[in-house]
């Protein structure tokens, strides 16, 4: 409805009332204009009509919602079912032409500005969130292993004799097979033990960089979120190592934009030394469907290589539910959100800590790490090498998500690379332990519960550990006495 449709409706309808609905939807589109404007998340969420008001209007501007249009190519946003249709709001070209993610469709107007929207407001975010000389990013339609490898790649001609890739050890197999699947050698340097936590081995990566020469050292690939005993790896020295050897720096912040602590590191990292880029997951800091990252860095124009390093046109949905998610929170909502994290990381901890030291355990000392917390198992390694993964077991079925436990001496073998003590983040760490995490949008009842149940299982264990004692012994003393009589 525009200024000659409701003229037009005072023929029809009362004028007095026609106008005050003209200043009803004057509203909705004052707050599309100051977003079209600012390209900032406005500071209050919207409501559900004024998003999908947004939605539809951005949906008509793509060719396959035109009145009329007559399509003869082979890509038309043809849909053949209404439910996806109108899951996706009609937004079914996509983002991205098929020499740029970030380019604007000529015949899909709608998608784009969402694309570019999306990318502004996410990029307030993060500046929001600590990181604030940050110049660009975009949002890619892959998770952060693939996003990582899309950076390598991007590397690849920058530096083409280069052939190995800088890497602080962390379990986890997504973040290794981004750089074997760009085609490098993954140089793993193994963490050390400072205390309970593991920390970025300084000397060794830089005498591995003098080992293997500079100039056959694609990047150092850093890790800022991690599950404890681990902790963030040292990025400000590693930057200041990177900017003397000329060598670029990925930093794989997957779930850290929800974490102050990290992104101050990022921060601070490209203040005293160099960061090309950093990634991070869009389900883990911003509760949306898997699918999605962001890659930032401080050189606009890396970034947008790497974006033209992406094949093809890309899926839209990721851009598409994190808008909306934003708009919905408005950036007080998401500042909300990161404070209740915080104090939910502080409770989870102080409540562990004394359970731990109801079952003679303890809570790893691990105060660099700003999100995940470790308990020891020493004493039900103790009496069972299995009761380790068995408590794992019980909270699963029990309904306890996430919670991780780790053996001692677990061993695997990832792309011909074995790793000894994996999931510990080092070859032999001095005990068993479980992790649990306050990840953004943590509440305090998914506390609770999981102490309750996590205290019901230990107790459940101890038990099953003593009387699995009791039938040794007996067995153990009934050989004797065979032994005895023959």
């Amino acid at each position: 409805m525009n200024a000659e449709n409701f003229i037009a409706s005072e023929r029809l309808v009362t004028a007095a009332y026609v106008r005050q609905g003209a200043q009803g939807r004057r509203a909705h589109e004052l707050r599309l204009r100051a977003l079209l404007e600012q390209g900032k998340c406005p500071e209050d969420g919207w409501d559900e009509n004024t998003i999908e008001l947004f939605l539809h209007e951005l949906a008509i501007m793509d060719s396959n919602n035109f009145l009329g249009n007559c399509g003869v190519g082979e890509r038309e946003g043809r849909v053949a079912s209404g439910l996806v249709a109108r899951r996706h709001y009609r937004l079914i070209h996509g983002i991205g032409r098929s020499g740029d993610i970030s380019a604007v469709q000529p015949k899909a107007a709608g998608s784009s500005l969402l694309n570019k929207l999306t990318n502004s407001l996410v990029l307030d975010i993060i500046k929001l969130a600590g990181v604030r000389t940050v110049t660009s990013c975009f949002v890619v339609p892959m998770a952060t292993g693939m996003s990582l490898t899309l950076c390598f790649l991007t590397l690849r001609h920058k530096r083409p004799k280069a052939k190995y890739i800088i890497w602080p050890r962390i379990d986890q197999k997504s973040c290794f097979k981004s750089m074997i699947t760009a085609g490098f050698e993954p140089v793993v340097i193994e963490n050390v033990l400072e205390g309970d936590e593991l920390r970025t081995d300084i000397e060794a990566v830089e005498a591995k960089i003098k080992a293997l020469g500079a100039e056959n050292i694609l990047c150092v690939h850093s890790t800022t979120s991690c599950f404890a005993p681990r902790v963030p790896d040292r990025l400000e020295e590693l930057a200041v190592i990177c900017a003397n050897y000329d060598i670029p720096h990925i930093v794989n912040n997957a779930y850290g934009v929800q974490s102050s602590k990290c992104m101050h590191l990022i921060q601070q990292g490209a203040r005293v030394g160099r960061i090309d880029a950093f990634v991070q997951s869009l389900d883990k800091n911003f509760m949306v469907p898997v699918g999605g990252a962001i890659i930032a860095g401080f050189d606009e124009s890396f970034i947008q290589e790497i974006s033209k390093m992406y094949p093809g046109r890309a899926s839209a949905t990721p851009s598409l539910d994190v808008l909306i998610t934003l708009l919905s929170l408005g950036a007080s909502g998401y500042k909300q959100l990161l404070k209740e994290r915080k104090e939910m990381f502080s409770y989870l901890s102080s409540e562990l800590k004394k359970l731990a030291g109801t079952h003679n355990e303890r809570l790893l000392d691990t105060p660099h790490n700003p999100i995940s917390l470790a308990m020891s198992l020493k004493n039900l390694d103790a009496n069972n090498d299995a009761a380790v993964t068995q408590l794992g077991s019980m909270l699963f079925t029990r309904q306890v998500s996430g919670a991780r436990v780790v053996p001692c001496g677990s061993v695997q073998t990832v792309n011909n690379y074995t790793f000894k003590g994996f999931m510990s983040h080092a070859n032999d760490y001095p005990c068993a332990y479980l992790n649990a995490a306050s990840a953004i949008g943590i509440k305090k009842q998914d506390v609770d519960v999981f102490l309750k149940r996590l205290d019901k299982c230990l107790k459940t264990s101890r038990k099953e550990g003593k009387k699995e004692n009791t039938v040794n012994e007996t067995s153990n003393s009934g050989t004797g006495t065979e032994q005895l009589e023959e």
